[in-house]
């Protein structure tokens, strides 16, 4: 007879619930489960692309840092996070050096860190109530990820869960509360793994039986960390797989839910038909404007061999053509020349251009980067014109210069600071509302939802990856496709070197290019004036999620606390 039998046989009135004295996973366990996470998260992103690894990534951070130390569940976090993203951020190391690579993935590994250190945590709580652990997961992933989208100098948001899912069913939500949403759902499919998982693990090793008398107990293995006392399941064989068999159809009934979560497959408004034109660069790498000139002639080039085909009845004659980000690295403002080639090229393809320029000024030492409408016949229309409100910190400006150069001198490179503009990027051409916004902009949900909300049918993405490789492209890429389901409309991405494509409401890419190639890619487009739940709700589902993660911290400090004053 067990010291449970014995303790019921003589309380058979009212029986004591028994108490399993529960340690974390061994050190030598959890750290390889940690960097395990890191790198399950790494190839559920592009170029990759295997979603289910990212729940599976969730689960078993999750797992390795329960019930730790605050200290140790940081550091096993800062391992998952370097995993994740010095592989995922190689990109910016290709044509800088290996010292912002470096500081930016030990940077945002250190949100990881944090993310650990809060899971540990909370573990009172799942300890508490088992059921809670999906969802203290999902709150928690959608905290850390406000936290770093935001901070510091306006955050980084490279590594959302949520850009991992744009071939997922859960890409589905985002129609619902956006990229919070889908990384929340995410979350919580890894919460349900781990939930499963864990009582399959505590139920084949050791474990220590206890009473709230502190009687009849058996000792397991000895472990490093404080116990943590949580509740066992006994009773029948259906009551013994529940723990494991309902999270594991809970998470199955997640995802294939989520296919039914209705998106468009195509605007209900009018037709146009858009070109992209990937006109390519001289060389990749820094130096890919060195020849500038040749930058925005290629691109010139490739817009009158596609007048050449329409001419010739080959191509259907575009309503407007989208040129990439930096197509003209030269002012077509303040440089005649580049200028007129601008115009010729407008009009001989007939139609207006979104032109990706360097706009010197407004002051001196500034410039700023710009989407301006070059219209045939009259040139560029001043009042259509964009300027990138979230310049990126130290690639197009330098904050906190003179600390920075103690760093690194190369910050000496950018000699001249990108101002950000004032006002959303929508832009008006005649038979669309395009709303425009530039590079690294598309990872950021106000600066797209504010081109929706500001009357856009069609979201256009001016990016220029010279600079980097097809990885960096692709994961941009799937980012286009999130925002295309979120708000419900239409998309492209134009790239000076690739990759480009169009991208319908429902999330399903067309026509995309190669890398490092030059190409012209004509569409005919459908546009769309309604607005998802997603849009109108902005950024209040993140919020609520947010507010929650912090409730849940401070509920586990409440209740750490009583376990702390409890007597005996």
């Amino acid at each position: 007879m067990t010291t449970l039998d014995r303790d019921e046989t003589h309380a058979p009135a009212a029986p004591t619930r028994p108490v399993v004295t529960g340690r974390p996973l061994p050190l030598r366990v959890a750290a390889p489960l940690a960097v395990a996470a890191g790198l399950a998260l790494l190839v559920a992103f592009p170029p990759y692309g295997v979603w289910p690894l990212a729940p599976v990534g969730v689960a078993l951070l999750a797992a390795a840092t329960h019930r730790r130390r605050l200290r140790a569940g940081a550091g096993l976090g800062f391992l998952a996070g370097v995993a994740l993203f010095a592989p995922l951020l190689a990109w910016t190391n290709l044509h800088t050096g290996y010292l912002p690579w470096v500081l930016l993935s030990l940077l945002q590994a250190g949100y990881l860190a944090l993310l650990g250190a809060a899971t540990a945590w909370v573990s009172p709580l799942v300890d508490r109530v088992r059921w809670s652990w999906p969802v203290l997961t999902g709150l928690l992933w959608v905290g850390q990820e406000a936290l770093r989208d935001r901070t510091p100098f306006g955050g980084f948001p490279w590594g959302r869960l949520a850009f991992s899912q744009d071939t997922s069913p859960l890409l589905r939500l985002a129609s619902l509360g956006g990229a919070p949403l889908v990384t929340f759902a995410a979350a919580l499919l890894g919460g349900l793994l781990v939930t499963a998982a864990w009582h399959t693990w505590t139920t084949l090793r050791p474990t220590t039986l206890t009473h709230p008398s502190g009687t009849g107990s058996t000792t397991g293995p000895a472990d490093t960390e404080p116990p943590v006392e949580t509740a066992t399941v006994t009773g029948s064989s259906a009551r013994r797989y529940a723990p494991v068999a309902v999270p594991a159809a809970l998470a199955v009934a997640l995802t294939a839910g989520a296919l039914l979560v209705p998106v468009a497959a195509a605007g209900s408004g009018a037709t146009v038909t858009v070109a992209i034109v990937q006109g390519n660069v001289p060389r990749l790498g820094l130096d890919f404007n060195a020849q500038r000139q040749a930058v925005l002639n290629n691109h010139v080039d490739a817009t009158l061999e596609l007048a050449a085909r329409v001419a010739a009845g080959q191509q259907r004659q575009p309503d407007l053509v989208v040129w990439p980000e930096n197509s003209s690295d030269i002012d077509p403002l303040r440089n005649p020349t580049a200028g007129a080639r601008i115009s010729q090229a407008a009009d001989t393809v007939r139609a207006p251009i979104l032109v990706g320029a360097v706009l010197l000024g407004p002051g001196a030492g500034q410039v700023r980067n710009a989407g301006i409408l070059w219209r045939p016949g009259t040139g560029a229309d001043l009042d259509q014109l964009y300027t990138k409100r979230h310049p990126v910190p130290f690639a197009e400006y330098v904050p906190l210069r003179d600390v920075a150069r103690m760093v690194s001198k190369q910050v000496d490179l950018i000699r001249n600071d990108f101002v950000p503009g004032s006002t959303p990027g929508v832009v008006r051409v005649g038979p669309a509302v395009l709303g425009d916004v530039i590079c690294f902009e598309v990872a950021y949900d106000e600066v797209v939802r504010d081109t929706v909300t500001g009357g856009a049918q069609l979201l256009v993405v001016q990016t220029n990856n010279a600079t980097f490789d097809v990885a960096e492209a692709r994961q941009q890429l799937a980012m286009v496709r999130l925002r295309a389901v979120e708000h419900g409309r239409p998309a492209l991405m134009a790239s000076t070197v690739g990759v480009s494509g169009f991208v319908a409401p429902d999330g399903r890419v067309s026509d995309a290019t190669g890398f490092n190639t030059r190409e012209v890619v004509v569409r005919q487009l459908r546009l769309d004036d309604g607005r998802t739940l997603a849009t109108r709700l902005g950024w209040w589902p993140e919020v609520v999620l947010a507010a929650l993660a912090a409730a849940a911290l401070v509920g586990a400090a409440v209740v750490r606390r009583r376990q702390r004053i409890m007597p005996g």
